[in-house]
């Protein structure tokens, strides 16, 4: 027979020499058949036994090859009764790690071959049912491992350090390779990679409301985002796949009480964890000799499962069995075999666990602050991070010091995020207290214990941190309550100290501001006086007005106003000082002006010359003489509401203008409201001021001011009290005046700061007052002794008790927008001071507005007069008829001139207007004229009064009140033929005197609706217009040229009444025209009809009366 040679070999050549043995064999024993001898069964059965064996062995070998696995033990972590069932095969094998007898394995003669090769069979179990063969990995995964251990074995791979790091957990240093590789020049494809998607026919993208083409399947092929490029799908349709490529389920939710364990996969699946392996390393050459003998003589022994496993295992002695055993237990095994793996492949190191197998889990315990280190649990835990086992220990002792100081008894711990936390911390900062709630399994209990108040102090070193903790707290306290108080003081320096920096900087600036504001005083002061000496050259040679309609009321005041500088455009009537030839006007609009706007005044001022000759076609153009010029900071400061001498003081482009037009001529400045501004204009221009000094003007326009003008000028005046400014004196003053003055029913509280009826209350006494008729019969019994203060002490007395519950009752302010109570109105009263007057005892009373100009050269003149026109409230001036025609002109003249002395001994100057009360005494039945108001300023009247001269040629009779014009030019008639007996009637001679009602403040919120030529399109249609050859009519003011919701208007006419009801139907007439049903506006029309109809009824009585008087004489 020939000899198998102990090395792998092809199955097919082991069968031919088994072929060829086979044939030597009958060859034999055809010839002792032939020579009749007996036939020996021995050889026969030895060739079968060497040809079975040969070829098993020869299978073995080869499938090692394929079966390229690491044979292993059970873990030594699993107990027995884990491995009882038999659905698990047991896989044994023998690592030759360890030094063996040489000289008994070559007299044996199975570990080594004829080359002296080290054999270490391995034995890999193998499932009977499957038809793969052996129970081991597939083709793919022995490729995949081959390249691993190429680039295992060659430094030089790529792969080399990614196979380390992955499959072993060896991480290599970089190293930087500085030789950069040339890259090899590849030349670069151009050119387009992909079909052009097909287009829609030309006709189709000309006129997209064709039939779009039908869609073919061929189209239908290319996908849905051909048909969206080609437009046969709109790019807004919905798109819908059927069947949906994504399915909903249902996910399963588990509750935290279930948990799952994964199973642990079998030996040779290539799941289970290779470092668990405990290596028999005493009996290795025990278990070697017995390996090699099975081998020679018999079948290999059979797989076991852990329970049929020999003692040998689990007691660590040798487990060689005899074959005859062998091939017993394999019977009533689950049939497995145990196939030899290929003895000359390299072994891979025991490495740490991949990423696969995170999900093992290791856990361990840590009882009292110490890790149980004797457990299985610990120890495997141990063997499966020794790479990483430095770092796992020192987090460890930061985890059982923070155990321990909480005095936790129990905790159960996840090892592997434990080994997660180490590896983020290797390089870190150590880990926080919450980081370690991650690895613990038990968290919410440990969380509860640690969270329960003191639990911190029950650990062994608890007293101690109790002690630190109170010392630290009580050191704590100590140190933040000096820190607290270190802190406010340097708070309170660093006030002190900033406050202190601000006053000195304040105290500077406001020296300087004192300083400068003296200069600028001086200087008008000087400018002043050479004005006064040189006026009546100036006043008859050529010379330059520069109106500024400025408002100075205080900043508090102004705040409160609305549309501020709409209000102080009011003035463009100030543009009629024209009417002198000498003059030109600059005026200072504080809005800004557009040219439909311009163009009207244009127009407007050339009516002078057609109302002198009397001809239309006279009309002039005075562009040349007036320019009217917007500061450039108006609209910088739109929410400060500045008055117009502030913007123009701020404006240096625009003073700068000033400059250049009135360059070499004569000029000066005709302000308004003074304002310490339009002393720094002033100075800026270089020009007198026609106007008082602001203190002058603020101090004597108050109402407490006005009150010591008119004691003065010994004018009458209602019984009052000026100059209070508390609550006390309130009511001893109001008693006081009660106790005078039975008669009077209601009184007056007027705040010294305000205007225009704005500050103003009043409370009904004499009604509200229980001992008024007690008072009343007291005075009657006293008489004349009434006005000692001994017979009124008993009044005074019961009146003053009374007084405080009345006002708190019935007093209530006049203007409810800007005081809505009372007690607001109490508050501004007590704060800024005012005065307590009496109002008329009177149903009937006629305000009176008088406008004095005073020159600097002293000359006192009347400009115009007239009768107030009130809107909704008596206190309030909302226009005027002027001229007056309600008190005697010579008791009114007369009142003026004084009050006009009184203010020229006090340095007063320019114009002013004096307010009047007039009515019927109810005891004596003589007319009184009260003085109640001054205003120390160019106002709305006084304006509007220009205008009425410009368009009229007219002027004011003050000794009669009669304002009288030039008689109208009449054309020459030739005369006619008269017959020498007819009686001709005298003409009547025309009438020239004239009345005119005006206002600057017609407000309706439709007449922003309206532009300006619509609008007077619409009054030329209804007859509203001037007639200039009789010098009567309607004029109006145009104040805004963009929001448009107010305007001026002014109704001239030969009769009071007829004028009066001239107005009244204008208003009437634009409000129907620009208001509809459903948006009537907001407007003040209304009122201002029920105003004049009532002065119309008290005209009507008054001439009646007047015609019953001269019947009656």
């Amino acid at each position: 027979m020939t000899e198998l040679e102990a090395r792998p070999e092809d199955v097919g050549a082991i069968l031919v020499k088994v072929q060829d043995d086979l044939h030597q064999l009958r060859d034999a024993l055809l010839q002792r058949r032939t020579e009749a001898t007996e036939l020996d069964l021995s050889s026969l059965e030895n060739a079968i036994e060497k040809t079975e064996y040969g070829i098993k062995a020869q299978s073995e070998r080869i499938l090692g090859l394929v079966n390229n696995r690491i044979t292993t033990l059970p873990s030594v972590d699993v107990t027995k009764e884990k491995y009882s069932t038999e659905q698990f095969a047991v896989q044994e094998s023998i690592w030759d790690i360890s030094p063996i007898d040489v000289y008994n394995a070559r007299r044996e003669g199975a570990l080594y071959d004829n080359n002296d090769r080290k054999i270490v069979p391995r034995y890999t179990a193998v499932e009977p049912g499957r038809d793969s063969g052996p129970y081991g990995p597939s083709a793919g995964q022995q490729s995949k491992y081959v390249y691993s251990m190429r680039a295992l074995v060659d430094p030089t791979s790529t792969q080399n350090r990614r196979v380390l790091g992955e499959n072993y957990g060896v991480s290599l240093p970089a190293l930087v390779d500085k030789k950069t590789p040339k890259v090899p020049e590849v030349k670069a494809v151009t050119g387009s990679t992909v079909d052009h998607l097909a287009v829609l026919p030309r006709a189709n993208r000309v006129d997209p409301q064709l039939t779009p083409p039908p869609i073919l399947e061929s189209d239908a092929r290319k996908g849905i985002l051909s048909l969206i490029e080609r437009g046969l799908i709109p790019p807004a349709a919905q798109l819908t796949l059927d069947p949906n490529p994504v399915r909903h389920k249902q996910a399963a939710l588990h509750t935290f009480t279930e948990k799952t364990d994964g199973g642990l996969g079998g030996f040779g699946d290539g799941t289970y964890n290779h470092a668990h392996i405990k290596v028999d390393i005493p009996n290795l050459h025990q278990t070697s000799n017995a390996l090699a003998k099975q081998t020679l003589t018999g079948p290999v022994v059979p797989a076991r499962t852990p329970s049929q496993a020999p003692s040998s295992i689990r007691d660590g002695h040798s487990w060689a069995r005899s074959p005859s055993k062998s091939r017993q237990s394999s019977a009533k095994s689950s049939k497995m075999q145990l196939v030899p793996v290929k003895d000359n492949e390299p072994l891979p190191p025991p490495t740490t666990p991949a990423a696969d197998f995170k999900h093992l889990n290791h856990r361990f315990v840590v009882q009292n602050g110490q890790v149980r280190d004797d457990g299985k649990d610990f120890i495997a835990f141990k063997q499966h991070y020794c790479l990483s086992w430095g770092n796992i220990v020192t987090t460890l002792k930061y985890l059982e010091r923070f155990l321990t100081s909480y005095a936790i008894p129990l905790a159960f711990i996840n090892g592997d995020r434990i080994a997660d936390l180490a590896a983020e911390t290797e390089l870190g900062s150590r880990p926080r207290n919450e980081d370690f709630y991650c690895v613990l399994i038990n968290s919410d209990d440990v969380r509860s214990l640690i969270d329960k108040p003191g639990q911190r102090y029950r650990a062994p070193d608890g007293i101690a941190a109790a002690a630190t903790k109170i010392q630290s707290t009580w050191r704590r306290y100590k140190d933040r309550v000096a820190y607290l108080e270190y802190r406010r003081q340097k708070w309170a320096a660093g006030v002190i100290a900033l406050s202190w920096v601000m006053h000195v900087k304040m105290a500077r600036v406001k020296g300087q501001l004192k300083v400068k504001r003296q200069t600028e005083l001086d200087g008008c002061r000087k400018r002043l006086k050479k004005f006064q000496e040189s006026w009546h050259r100036i006043k008859k040679s050529r010379r330059v007005l520069i109106h500024i309609p400025s408002l100075g009321y205080s900043q508090k005041i102004r705040s409160t106003i609305n549309d501020f500088n709409v209000m102080q455009n009011q003035q463009m009537g100030r543009l009629c000082d024209l009417a002198d030839s000498n003059v030109d006007i600059i005026y200072v609009s504080p809005v800004t002006i557009n040219d439909e706007t311009l163009q009207y005044y244009n127009k407007l001022l050339g009516l002078r010359a057609a109302v002198e000759s009397g001809s239309v076609d006279s009309q002039k153009d005075m562009t040349p003489r007036f320019t009217i010029i917007v500061p450039e900071s108006i609209n910088s400061f739109p929410s400060h509401n500045m008055c117009l001498a502030t913007h123009l003081k701020y404006s240096p482009r625009a003073l700068q203008r000033i400059k250049n037009l009135i360059a070499g001529k004569e000029a000066y400045l005709v302000p308004g409201v003074m304002h310490v501004d339009d002393l720094s204009v002033a100075e800026e221009l270089d020009l007198p001021i026609l106007a008082s000094e602001p203190q002058v003007a603020q101090l004597y326009s108050t109402k407490s001011g006005s009150k010591r003008i008119f004691t003065s000028a010994e004018v009458s005046i209602p019984p009052s009290d000026y100059d209070v400014y508390s609550l006390q004196q309130l009511h001893e003053s109001l008693t006081q005046l009660v106790t005078e003055n039975l008669d009077v029913r209601t009184y007056l509280f007027k705040l010294d700061d305000e205007f225009d009826g704005r500050g103003i209350a009043y409370c009904h006494i004499a009604p509200n007052l229980r001992c008024h008729a007690w008072a009343k019969k007291e005075s009657l019994r006293y008489g004349e002794k009434w006005t000692s203060k001994w017979a009124q002490e008993a009044a005074y007395v019961k009146i003053h008790a009374e007084i405080p519950d009345i006002l708190e009752k019935f007093a209530c302010p006049v203007n409810k927008k800007v005081f809505p109570t009372w007690e607001k109105f109490l508050a501004a009263f007590l704060s800024q001071g005012g005065v307590i007057e009496a109002c008329p005892p009177s149903e009937s009373v006629t305000a009176i507005t008088a406008n004095i100009l005073v020159e600097p050269d002293g000359k006192t003149t009347i400009v115009s007069c007239g009768d107030q026109i009130h809107a909704g409230t008596p206190f309030a001036c909302w226009g005027l008829s002027v001229p007056q025609s309600s008190v005697d002109p010579a008791q009114l003249k007369t009142a003026c001139l004084k009050v006009a002395d009184s203010c020229k001994q006090r340095g007063v100057l320019g114009y002013f207007a004096v307010d009047f009360v007039t009515f019927i005494d109810p005891n004596t039945r003589e007319q009184e004229l009260w003085a109640v108001d001054l205003d120390l300023w160019y106002d709305d009247c006084m304006a509007m009064s220009q205008l009425m001269m410009y368009v009229t040629d007219g002027k004011l009779d003050v000794d009669t009140c009669l304002y009288n014009i030039h008689p109208s030019r009449k054309e020459k008639k030739k005369p006619l033929r008269r017959v020498k007996y007819e009686d001709v009637d005298p003409e009547e001679p025309p009438v020239t005197t004239r009345y005119a009602v005006m206002s600057t403040r017609l407000m309706h919120t439709n007449l922003a609706v309206v532009h300006y030529s619509v609008f007077f399109q619409m009054c030329r249609a209804h007859g509203i217009g001037y007639d200039i050859k009789e010098k009567q009519g309607t004029m109006f003011t145009l104040i805004d040229s963009f929001k448009r919701e107010g305007m001026g208007m002014l109704t001239i006419g030969d009769q009071l009444p007829g004028t009066l009801s001239t107005f009244a139907r204008n208003l009437s007439i634009i409000h129907q025209e620009i208001s509809a049903p459903n948006m009537q506006g907001t407007t003040n029309f209304k009122l201002v009809i029920e105003d004049i109809e009532g002065i119309l009824g008290t005209t009507l009585q008054n001439l009646e009366q007047e015609e019953e008087g001269v019947i009656d004489s």
